[in-house]
């Protein structure tokens, strides 16, 4: 196992009903901005929820984040935080509105011009607003993360950041709020949270079993639950289980003291830059691709996954692997996620595009050997056709 230092700070309040507990977690004197999408909070009766859950505190509110969140937009926010002298943000919504919320908690009294935060994947943030997080779709896990990826519309550039002071001082997770998600978020984000894992399972063995257990038991749970959650959409222990799987899937356990991957992921935001495909979909074109090109790097980790997490046990090892990969793509379009670049109308056309905006943005030795070049990326995006 490798050296590691853990800290989660996130406090998690979880179950039916929690949100009426979010006065204790916010100063009485704060001024708080609510940060949210596009409005599905206004119409489920969320937001309601959370303002009724605040009495006599100062509120305002910020809609309008997008789904991969853009830098446009929060900008306009933090002009609003800063004029405002906001002093702590509640995000209500799904990742994108958490991304984005932490982004503006960075901006907010950042010294210097505010993309530098992104442009320096977060390393340069010295101080950030507090803010807290009302979960309503699982899948990013950025409810109790110090992560957050954003878009810059004009570039078409999607990076990811993270710095210790943007974790959440407390996220509500309540499962009967997501009862209303449509199927195709349902499957967004059990794919989301599946390649989270992978990104961080699926490398080379460091003798870290534990992390590997608590791996595969979150994927075996996913590929229990999530046929379950279209099935029976309002399944309270269902969709907590897929919840709590989504938090537990990127908040750094899983990953303390093992290598991690990410090739995917990067992949994955720029096919989003420059297509505008949902991010969850663009891991479920990639991975499988990922993974049989990477056949070689991944053969004892794949082997290990092969076996424990779909009981393929027998055959020769190749056989195994490429069991495995398949049975990954065909769980992935279970869950009603399209898995070719072609369901999408991208031909093989766009791939040096894909290939020379990595290039741009210096992500030229990816994943866990640092070994995925544009060369391999070109090859992995010609088996996604």
């Amino acid at each position: 196992m490798l050296n590691f230092t853990f800290c989660n700070p996130t406090k998690i309040l979880f179950g039916k009903g929690m949100i009426k507990d979010i006065a204790k977690e916010i100063p009485k004197e704060a001024k708080i901005m609510i940060t949210y999408g596009g409005g599905s909070v206004k119409r489920n009766g969320v937001l309601d929820e959370v303002k009724a859950a605040l009495p006599g505190y100062d509120i305002d509110e910020f809609a309008g984040i997008e789904p991969n969140p853009a830098y446009e937009t929060l900008m306009r926010c933090t002009e609003k935080v800063r004029d405002q002298k906001i002093d702590f943000l509640l995000a209500v919504g799904g990742g994108s509105v958490i991304d984005g919320t932490k982004f503006i908690a960075a901006a907010a009294n950042f010294a210097g011009e505010p993309w530098d935060i992104v442009k320096s994947f977060g390393r340069g943030v010295r101080q950030a607003l507090p803010f807290g997080a009302v979960l309503t779709l699982p899948a990013s896990g950025s409810e109790m993360n110090s992560g957050a990826v954003i878009t810059r519309l004009a570039t078409k550039t999607k990076l990811p950041i993270s710095n210790p002071h943007l974790f959440p001082k407390f996220s509500v997770l309540d499962p009967t709020k997501t009862f209303s998600l449509p199927a195709s978020q349902i499957g967004n984000g059990v794919v989301d949270t599946f390649v989270h894992i992978t990104e961080q399972y699926l490398t080379y063995p460091v003798m870290g079993k534990v992390q590997d257990r608590l791996a595969e038991g979150l994927l075996l749970t996913l590929i229990e639950e999530g046929p379950q959650a279209l099935a029976d959409p309002e399944n309270y222990d269902v969709r907590a289980n897929l919840m709590w799987c989504a938090t537990l899937g990127l908040n750094g356990l899983i990953s303390a003291g093992v290598p991690q991957d990410w090739a995917t992921h990067m992949i994955g935001h720029e096919l989003t830059a420059l297509h505008g495909l949902d991010h969850a979909k663009t891991l479920a074109i990639v991975l499988p691709a990922m993974l049989r090109i990477r056949k070689d790097d991944k053969k004892q980790k794949l082997l290990q996954y092969a076996e424990r997490v779909w009981g393929i046990s027998r055959g020769d090892e190749d056989a195994r692997m490429d069991e495995a990969i398949d049975k990954t793509r065909e769980f992935f379009e279970r869950m009603q996620v399209k898995t070719r670049l072609c369901d999408y109308g991208i031909t093989a056309e766009a791939i040096p595009a894909v290939v020379e905006q990595l290039k741009a943005h210096g992500m030229v030795k990816l994943g866990e050997k640092f070994n995925v070049t544009p060369e391999m990326v070109e090859k992995i995006l010609g088996q996604c056709l």
